[in-house]
C-alpha cells in the first residue's frame, strides 16, 4: 500500500483520479452495503460496523461515542480509495492479460484485497482479531471479488484507459 502511495504521488496529475474515485467511492459503499446487510441479519446496527472499523485505530475505545462512527466511516472509504489507486496504479503500469478484461482482473483483485485485510491489516491494527486468526468466510470473499475489486476494475477500465 505504502508502495502504491508513493507511486501515485510519483505520477501527480497525471493519476486518473476519476477512475479512483468513482472505484474507491462504489467499491467502499458496495462493500460497506454488504457489510450493513449482512451483520443486521445477526442483530448488528450500522453504527456498530462502523465502531468495529474505527476499532482498528481506537481499539475497545470504539465502542462507543458518536466519534468513532465518523472515524469508521471515514477511514472505511480512505481504504476504498486507497485500494482503488493501488489498482489504477498497476493497470496503467503493467500490461498484462487481465487488463483488458475488468471481469477478470477486479474480482482476482477483490481476492487480493481480501487476504491483504484479513492476514495483514486486521491482524496489525487494533481490531480484536481472533486467536486462531481471521477465519475464511466465502461470502466476505465473494462481496470482495464482486462488490469490491469489480467496480473498481470498471472504473479504471472506463476512467484511466484500462483498455490498450
Amino acid at each position: 500500500m505504502i508502495e502504491a502511495t508513493k507511486a501515485i504521488a510519483a505520477q501527480g496529475s497525471a493519476m486518473p483520479v476519476k477512475a479512483v474515485l468513482i472505484g474507491g467511492l462504489a467499491g467502499g459503499a458496495l462493500d460497506l452495503g454488504f457489510a450493513f446487510t449482512s451483520w443486521a441479519l445477526r442483530g448488528v446496527a450500522p453504527v456498530d460496523i462502523l465502531r468495529g472499523i474505527a476499532s482498528g485505530m481506537l481499539g475497545p475505545a470504539a465502542r462507543t461515542g458518536t466519534a468513532p462512527v465518523a472515524l469508521g466511516l471515514a477511514s472505511h472509504f480512505l481504504l476504498s480509495f486507497l485500494f482503488a489507486a493501488a489498482f489504477v496504479s498497476i493497470i496503467t503500469r503493467i500490461e498484462f492479460a487481465g487488463r483488458q478484461s475488468p471481469w477478470l482482473a477486479g474480482p482476482l483483485y477483490g481476492v487480493g484485497v481480501y487476504f491483504v485485510m484479513n492476514r495483514i491489516v486486521l491482524p496489525l491494527s487494533n481490531f480484536a482479531v481472533p486467536a486462531g486468526g481471521m477465519p475464511l468466510s466465502l461470502a466476505d470473499l465473494a462481496s470482495h471479488m464482486f462488490l469490491f475489486g469489480l467496480p473498481i476494475a470498471l472504473a479504471a477500465h472506463r476512467w484511466a484507459g484500462g483498455a490498450s
